[in-house]
């Protein structure tokens, strides 16, 4: 598998989320993707960059183009400091919420992707990794 491009985005304000939103968006365009795949990725990428502002404190995201064979594809990988999440699976499901919200976040995330992965310690912080295929 072969990475073409590679950028890395601060998400520290509503403002870095629209930010994050856009620069997907034009990733995915830049890459061939459809009008569907461009939406699953940007409102999965959307809900993981208001999670890692929201719940995270703040954190990061890095996008890359990637190329697998005749396939092209967008990874992002969201990392945040913050408390981590304590029971992965019960936060995967639908209606789970911590702040108030539809709990669709990491679950509509996860739909949202091709692969999705998530790896949290309590006290350290969470990371995000989804990719979507063309």
């Amino acid at each position: 598998m072969m990475m073409q491009k590679t950028e890395t985005i601060n998400i520290q304000s509503s403002t870095d989320v629209v930010l994050v939103r856009q620069s997907v968006r034009q990733l995915a365009v830049e890459i061939g993707f459809g009008l569907v795949d461009q939406t699953k990725i940007v409102t999965a990428a959307s809900e993981l960059a208001r999670n890692t502002l929201d719940y995270g404190g703040g954190g990061t995201v890095k996008l890359e183009t990637l190329e697998q064979g005749r396939r092209r594809g967008l990874r992002l990988t969201f990392e945040d400091r913050g408390p981590g999440i304590p029971d992965i699976e019960l936060a995967l499901k639908d209606g789970f919420t911590t702040g108030g919200g539809l709990g669709m976040g990491l679950s509509g995330a996860k739909r949202l992707a091709s692969e999705f992965e998530i790896q949290s310690v309590v006290g350290e912080g969470t990371q995000v990794t989804i990719v979507r295929w063309k």
